[in-house]
């Protein structure tokens, strides 16, 4: 009842500037999910960091120095690219992984609004709250 009321209070920003990155956001979040729900993951964040890092890497290169085998790492790379994160170019007989860059700069434009959004909305609470 007591957060209804602070909610009320708190005058609500007009303006088009991030109303239209909100739509776009509430349209694509059948989208995201997947990409973050593929992110959640330590290990598959971690085969994400090394790809950011540079070019396109095979399961061998991927699976040097950990104790994941090559099954377990394929199977997490499946995940992500299911979700669109990455993909795989076969090249001989080798599959060499390498990072989707759209679906990134995406997850990362989606976070930039959701915290532009926060910050709004902890400075409201704040002028509310210094108010009273």
């Amino acid at each position: 009842m007591r957060n209804s009321v602070i909610l009320r209070a708190m005058p609500t920003r007009k303006g088009p500037a991030n109303s239209a990155d909100l739509r776009s956001f509430a349209r694509s979040s059948e989208t995201l999910a997947p990409i973050f729900a593929a992110l959640g993951d330590p290990t598959r964040l971690k085969h994400v960091a090394i790809l950011c890092a540079g070019g396109a890497f095979s399961i061998v290169q991927l699976t040097a120095n950990t104790e994941i085998s090559r099954q377990g790492v394929t199977k997490h790379l499946q995940v992500l690219a299911d979700a669109g994160v990455v993909r795989n170019v076969k090249l001989g007989r080798e599959r060499l992984w390498q990072l989707e860059p759209k679906q990134i700069e995406e997850a990362k434009r989606t976070l930039e609004i959701i915290g532009s959004e926060w910050e709004l909305a902890l400075g409201k609470l704040k002028t509310f709250a210094e108010s009273k």
